[in-house]
């Protein structure tokens, strides 16, 4: 008879079971009275008080980094934006309806936080949002899209190419204030935990460095709205800039400082430092094409170039100035020279002079024939000859003494000149490198 009973028992659980249950969709959407159009549904926000304030938590995944603008001063990211929040009207037991614990509706049958970016300045055909709404027993609704964000940010290339921007995105309503909207990060703390890497898919010429999420409150006013800021660090991948301009800039400094080995003679040197300083203006051209006239202040890489093309400038000058020293140098050598050419010409010629009035005179044939007398000795006039060009050698070589010792002069000036300047031009490019270093490094190895 126990054994009837409880047989019994069950089966008229059974049956007031399956009059009260429904395990269609069709009967839990009549149950919360979206089977027909309810506008009070799309329009209203969903609060049966309406003194309290919807809770409205966001998500912000980040697929992709796909451009960073210089020039516009605007960042492209490839986001999913996921939406909570809570209708207080679509509310169920899901053992009521056979364990139905989701519920997918049309995004237009219902109210949705009108959430925005303040920065976004992309084209609407970039949004493609999902044109269906989760709903969960408890009312929770969940509702996301996909969007390619184009958005600005003041960006600071001073240590380009080593340089990191940190760019906001702020959500916020574009209708209610803090008073009926609230904005809050799906985290309980205010920053996000997650790995920024778990999603990212793309990243380019830029690394993703950090994503955090922070959250702005508001005294409470008739006016202040509430906010919800990702901040967004992004690293300069700066390899390339490296083998294109910093490195080549390197090398040809270095090709300058070895052209203080080259000689002077023949104007060599002088048309390899034009040389460098051609290949180092060609860089700047290149340069100009990468940034774009957005900088109040000149970037680092700008003034390292204008540094270097400036330190071969003077280099160029330098030469310019021992070369025109040594040149001077030898024109007076050679001025010099044709001085005492002349000069020992006209010594010899005067010679010749006295010693063509010393020679005797031609025989006069009708002067009595003196033959028959003893010959006058030639001794005297030979040694008058001998002396006057002893005399002649002796002031040629006092004046090619004297020229001696002052040839030569403005060569040795040329020389100390070229050899301080090398000095000073050593040691202001290596402390123009160190500081280069001291400013960009913390960036690289950060």
């Amino acid at each position: 008879m126990a054994a009837l009973r409880t047989l019994a028992f069950l089966a008229l659980a059974g049956v007031s079971s399956s009059q009260t249950s429904d395990c269609s969709y069709n009967g839990l959407l009549k149950h919360l009275n979206l089977s027909t159009s309810n506008e009070a549904l799309a329009i209203m926000r969903p609060v049966k008080n309406w003194t309290t304030p919807t809770l409205v938590q966001l998500e912000m995944l980040l697929f992709g980094i796909l451009d960073v603008d210089e020039k516009f001063q605007t960042v492209s990211l490839h986001i999913s934006i996921h939406t909570y929040w809570k209708n207080e009207f679509l509310t169920w037991n899901s053992s009521e309806f056979c364990g139905i614990d989701l519920l997918t509706v049309k995004r237009s049958m219902l109210w949705i936080p009108d959430i925005a970016i303040q920065e976004d300045s992309s084209d609407t055909g970039t949004t493609q949002e999902n044109p269906f709404a989760v709903l969960h027993p408890n009312g929770l609704v969940h509702v996301n899209a996909r969007q390619r964000l184009t958005y600005t940010c003041q960006l600071n290339l001073f240590l380009f190419p080593f340089d990191v921007q940190r760019c906001n995105i702020t959500f916020s309503s574009a209708t209610s204030d803090e008073e009926s909207i609230i904005l809050a990060g799906v985290e309980d703390d205010t920053k996000s935990t997650r790995s920024p890497d778990e999603f990212l898919k793309f990243q380019g010429e830029w690394r993703l460095k950090s994503l955090e999420m922070i959250k702005y409150s508001f005294p409470r006013s008739n006016t202040s709205t509430s906010k919800l800021v990702y901040s967004v660090v992004l690293q300069r991948k700066p390899f390339l800039y490296i083998i294109n301009l910093i490195m080549p800039l390197l090398y040809l400094l270095v090709l300058d400082l070895a052209s203080f080995l080259v000689s002077e003679a023949g104007g060599e040197k002088l048309n390899f430092k034009v040389t460098v300083l051609l290949s180092i203006f060609f860089l700047l051209l290149i340069l100009q094409d990468i940034l774009h006239s957005t900088e109040e202040n000149l970037p680092m890489i700008a003034i390292y170039c204008v540094s270097v093309f400036t330190l071969v400038w003077i280099s160029v000058l330098e030469t310019i100035l021992v070369g025109l020293l040594i040149d001077s140098d030898g024109c007076c050598d050679k001025k010099e020279q044709k001085n005492l050419d002349a000069e020992l010409d006209i010594q010899l010629e005067a010679n010749s002079h006295k010693i063509s009035l010393t020679e005797p005179a031609e025989e006069d044939p009708f002067k009595p024939d003196n033959s028959n007398l003893p010959p006058e000795p030639p001794g005297d006039l030979m040694r008058q000859i001998l002396d006057k060009v002893k005399a002649a050698r002796q002031e040629v070589r006092r004046s090619l003494d004297r020229d001696e010792r002052n040839s030569g002069c403005y060569g040795r000036r040329a020389k100390i000149i070229d050899s301080v300047f090398f000095v000073l031009y050593l040691i202001t490019v290596v402390i123009f490198h160190m500081s280069a270093f001291v400013i960009w490094m913390p960036n690289v190895f950060g």
